[in-house]
């Protein structure tokens, strides 16, 4: 039993709440109770004291869409429009590199990365999910593992039977496991045909899973989509049955003020990916008037490929000025806000509220703790106002998830950093000499 006295804790629930000299007890992989610190050594004097002092003590933060092996391709293709970054660049470099060892060390840096910035649990979609599973089960971390659908051969499928097949192995294989779960994950409305979306919605009923998917990503998706099927992107998923609560629809830029009741009543999940929306040009996601509509929105980083980071902080920040910005309104979505969207939205959407997202007794014990006595941060008048706004990645001091400490004092306990450096300067070269000039010096 481990008792964890930051100087504040911010539960989520109730949302903007902050307990000052509170404790958290920890026993096994659960909460077990929020107290005060006082009341420790009186009530729960066989809890092993850890003392955080001036540190903020949250939940985990929740990645809601990235492709955590493209963290290799980070900085590969800059400052290109979408389809041309996709189509010329990433693609091309994912068919001469992409293989089990590829995903794995790229999962590994993104995973280093995403602990040492307070993240969680991800949220992946990418090729080679088992490698990805193995990896976050190895790393004692929370994932989401996608089974990956596209309407073209992949070094992880030829066929739409394969893929199918490859993915539904997967599932078997991690379905009893406590940290991974598996979600479907088509890549998107103009890469995946109606017989596909088709079988995705019967299995996923079947298996009770979600449905992660890119959409309304770009200018020229609705108009592509009524050429070739005759319908909005939005109809066309309703008309396959897709349109609901499974839905974790990703980017969500083209959207109009008609769709914002739509998209609340079928209770779709939107998640929001503001540096990779903004750095390949895609739109602005309308996060104020979603969250006013009703709609869950979350917060995710994308792959580093295209953000080029994976910091939840940074994501929070963003998803807050955006949204002011873009409303013309101060007042929306404010700091409490965009940190609940980060957390407990998302565990939403995963259909793990009951699991992650919040401190609450019962709840698993995914905790970070975030230093606020830095130059950075100081002074501390709101202390979730300084998370947001304020808080860089380096002062996320310590990390645990399902109980078990992953970060302690800035260092990695079951990730080798040296190892993974390496890896990644061998995998830099790798590619380097695999695409061709053009692709390399864009």
């Amino acid at each position: 039993m481990q008792a964890l006295v930051p100087r504040w804790v911010v539960p989520v629930v109730p949302e903007g709440a902050v307990l000052e000299n509170h404790a958290v007890i920890i026993e096994g992989n659960r909460i077990r109770a929020v107290v005060e610190a006082d009341a420790i050594a009186a009530d729960w004097p066989q809890a092993d004291r850890i003392e955080l002092p001036e540190r903020a003590l949250i939940p985990g933060l929740v990645n809601m869409h990235t492709h955590s092996a493209m963290a290799l391709l980070r900085g590969l293709a800059d400052d290109l429009p979408l389809m041309r970054w996709l189509h010329e660049n990433i693609w091309p470099a994912e068919k001469l590199i992409m293989g089990p060892d590829y995903v794995l060390a790229g999962t590994r840096l993104a995973m280093a990365e995403m602990l040492r910035s307070g993240t969680t649990c991800f949220n992946d979609n990418y090729f080679f999910p088992d490698v990805t599973a193995e990896a976050a089960i190895a790393a004692g971390m929370r994932a989401v593992v996608g089974m990956p659908v596209i309407g073209f051969p992949t070094p992880w499928a030829e066929t739409e039977d394969e893929y199918f097949r490859r993915g539904l192995e997967v599932h078997q294989r991690f379905a009893t496991e406590t940290l991974v779960d598996v979600s479907f994950v088509p890549h998107a409305p103009y890469s995946v045909g109606d017989s596909a979306f088709r079988r995705i919605r019967t299995l996923a009923e079947e298996l009770d899973i979600n449905v992660h998917l890119h959409l309304l990503e770009a200018r020229g998706e609705i108009e592509a989509s009524r050429e070739q099927y005759g319908l909005h992107p939005l109809d066309r998923l309703d008309a396959l049955g897709l349109l609901g609560p499974r839905l974790l629809a990703v980017h969500m830029t083209q959207l109009v003020d008609i769709d914002l009741p739509r998209l609340a009543r079928a209770g779709v999940h939107v998640v929001h990916c503001p540096d990779s929306n903004m750095k390949l040009a895609s739109g602005i996601c309308p996060v104020a008037a979603l969250d006013r509509a009703g709609v869950n929105v979350c917060v995710g980083t994308d792959g580093a490929a295209s953000n080029n980071d994976l910091s939840l902080l940074a994501e929070m920040r963003q998803t807050a000025l955006l949204a002011k910005v873009s409303s013309a309104d101060p007042e929306a979505v404010p700091a409490r806000r965009a940190l609940s969207m980060a957390t407990l939205h998302g565990a939403r959407a995963l259909g793990m509220e009951d699991r992650i997202g919040s401190i609450e007794p019962g709840k698993c014990a995914d905790l970070i703790a975030i230093r606020l006595d830095r130059i950075e941060t100081q002074p501390v008048y709101d202390v979730i106002s300084q998370i947001v706004y304020a808080a860089q990645d380096s002062q996320v001091t310590d990390v645990w998830v399902n109980g078990r400490r992953l970060l302690e004092s800035r260092c990695l306990t079951t990730l080798d950093e040296d190892e993974i450096l390496e890896s990644c300067g061998e995998w830099r070269q790798r590619i380097a000499q695999s695409i061709d000039t053009p692709t390399r010096t864009h």
